[in-house]
């Protein structure tokens, strides 16, 4: 039977912005799972929480439509008393969408005219002022997103970006009305509604701008953002005695099996993560797109060179490359295509390794996390301790116990890859 205890229910673009998500509200005190898509089957846990990812970030606009209406409709059916439509905390998106079209779907589903846009994580260095974006300390347009492949940020004006995807006038929800609290938001809303405003980018630069965003959006029925405006919601349902205190949320069972890295994502954090790993002399191999596209037998080279060793150590099997390297390829083979034939190897390099008893991956890129849960055929996850702000721990649900760490690209200290394999080891007692 579907639990009745469902409060929040969410869509997610991606499934590292899936798990991110539902890591801030495991933090939160919120029994959370994740589905990978829309469930075919009913829920048989005890959720609060319920987050739905797809593989929507970069799908054609009509497309991500329709897959975020099938799953609102499907949330609907859990009696979820409020909605969250969350995208990366870079606001990853072209002009033609898929936030601002997503967004416009999905008020008209639930029959509501306005929802702020947030983006900010300040914990990972994700914050937004007169509704710009900053990355830590520079412009969204200047941290190195200027060059991802599928959806180059070069507008930091968040206003300005999603007036382009949407039929939605766009508003500013400004920080010196979130500066002084929820009832001033309040009033700034009131008037943003008046002037005609369905989307409003809300500033914030700190964890307790969150909060009050929160707070002030207890009663809406649509929340859109990245995980960090999540902050304030569990807090919310608990005040309204909806949300029982429990101290297990994020306790989670040790799935034994050998251990694999697969990284996917060009960001600057993961670039750093594999000169890590490989600095510290772990084994590690290298996939080349432009290899595959000549028909070279690069996965079986992975997979000879993990059976060597796998059994002794962890390993780490990647296709991350500089911007340069990335430019070149996508001239040479095309964006789309090269993306698409690097995840459909790391995916059939998953599935090989799951054959040799890999039971535990960590995963890096929100496009190869959702390639290779795909290929591993998990269907829901349970959600564990945070390994690195943005990053927790997952268990999948049914099957095959896999354990299993998802990471954006841009998330995660250089030792990223290192503290996920250890907190596999005993995730529960770690997040005490």
């Amino acid at each position: 039977m579907t639990s009745p205890s469902v409060l929040l229910g969410c869509i997610a673009d991606d499934f590292t912005g899936a798990t991110d998500l539902a890591n801030m509200l495991v933090r939160g005190g919120m029994r959370t799972v994740q589905t990978i898509g829309v469930p075919d089957a009913p829920l048989d846990a005890a959720a609060q929480a319920v987050v739905v990812a797809l593989k929507s970030r970069t799908a054609p606009r009509a497309q991500a439509i329709a897959e975020s209406l099938a799953a609102i409709e499907w949330l609907k059916t859990l009696g979820c008393r409020q909605f969250y439509f969350k995208y990366c905390s870079t606001f990853d998106s072209t002009d033609d969408g898929n936030i601002g079209p997503v967004a416009d779907a999905l008020m008209q589903a639930l029959g509501t005219d306005f929802a702020i846009a947030c983006p900010a994580f300040p914990e990972n260095g994700r914050t937004v002022y007169r509704g710009h974006l900053f990355v830590g300390d520079v412009l969204l347009n200047e941290s190195g997103m200027q060059n991802h492949p599928l959806t180059p940020m070069t507008d930091s004006n968040l206003v300005r970006g999603l007036q382009r995807q949407t039929e939605s006038k766009v508003g500013l929800l400004r920080y010196d009305a979130v500066q002084r609290g929820a009832e001033a938001v309040a009033v700034a809303r009131t008037s943003l509604r008046g002037e005609g405003v369905g989307l409003a980018i809300a500033d914030a630069i700190s964890d307790e701008d969150l909060y009050t965003l929160g707070a002030a959006c207890a009663n809406d029925l649509l929340l859109t953002g990245g995980s960090g405006l999540a902050l304030g919601l569990p807090g919310n349902f608990a005040r309204a005695g909806l949300l029982p205190h429990a101290k297990d949320t994020a306790e989670l069972p040790v799935i034994d099996g050998f251990s694999a890295v697969l990284a996917g994502s060009c960001s600057r954090a993961t670039q750093a993560q594999v000169e890590h790993w490989q600095g510290a002399g772990r084994p590690a191999f290298r996939i080349a797109p432009l290899s595959l596209a000549a028909g070279e037998a690069v996965a079986e080279q992975a997979i000879a060179f993990a059976k060597q060793h796998i059994a002794m150590e962890p390993l780490l099997i990647y296709a991350t490359s500089t911007p340069e390297e990335v430019k070149a390829v996508q001239k040479k083979l095309g964006t789309e295509a090269s993306g698409q034939l690097v995840e459909q190897a790391l995916a059939s390099i998953a599935q090989r390794l799951h054959d040799l008893g890999v039971r535990r991956f960590v995963v890096a890129g929100g496009e190869t996390s959702g390639a290779v849960v795909n290929a591993l055929g998990v269907k829901a996850l349970r959600i564990g301790a945070q390994i690195d702000p943005g990053v927790p721990c997952t268990v999948t649900v049914g099957g095959t116990p896999l354990a299993l760490a998802l990471k954006s690209g841009n998330f995660g200290t250089v030792d990223f890859f290192s503290k996920a394999l250890a907190m596999f080891d005993k995730p529960a007692d770690l997040a005490q």
